[in-house]
């Protein structure tokens, strides 16, 4: 297990959890939405197809060498049609402002975003850096330039 500093920021709801895994065998720590205070009564209300980009009132220092994956749950994925945009979205290292969730609603019904609700889960994982180098051939595999749907469908 590795240390993970969050830091609530001024408009952070104390009430609120940190993030934290579910259960044990929990991959990702769950996000909650820390909306407005003039939005905490009544919610959010996202239309059909709708965007928002969602608050969590936390910001993170992420070990060097890793990054945060923003990944969807997948109970409001199924049960509402909500899922994460631009999933999975990265937090960086070396970022350092709130970590905010794109949630869009995929469904035909209008779906409220209650404060405090469980809205995505963050994976901290390694990661690599590349160095790309420019050459003139790449190394030939048994599937070669075969794309999408090459491998066969089951």
């Amino acid at each position: 297990m590795i240390a993970l500093p969050i830091l609530p920021l001024p408009h952070h709801d104390s009430e609120l959890p940190l993030p934290a895994h579910a259960t044990d065998g929990a991959a990702g720590l769950d996000l909650r939405a820390c909306l407005l205070p003039a939005e905490r009564a009544a919610g959010v209300l996202l239309p059909p197809m709708g965007r928002i980009l969602v608050p969590t009132g936390l910001a993170l220092a992420i070990p060097s060498g890793h990054e945060g994956q923003v990944r969807p749950r997948s109970g409001l994925a199924t049960r509402h049609g909500v899922t994460v945009l631009n999933s999975p979205g990265t937090v960086d290292a070396d970022y350092r402002g709130e970590v905010k969730v794109a949630l869009i609603n995929l469904s035909a019904e209008t779906w409220r975003l209650t404060h405090g609700e469980r809205i995505a889960q963050l994976v901290i994982a390694p990661y690599a850096h590349a160095a790309a180098e420019r050459v003139e051939t790449l190394e030939a595999t048994g599937r070669g330039t075969a794309g999408f749907g090459s491998t066969g469908m089951g």
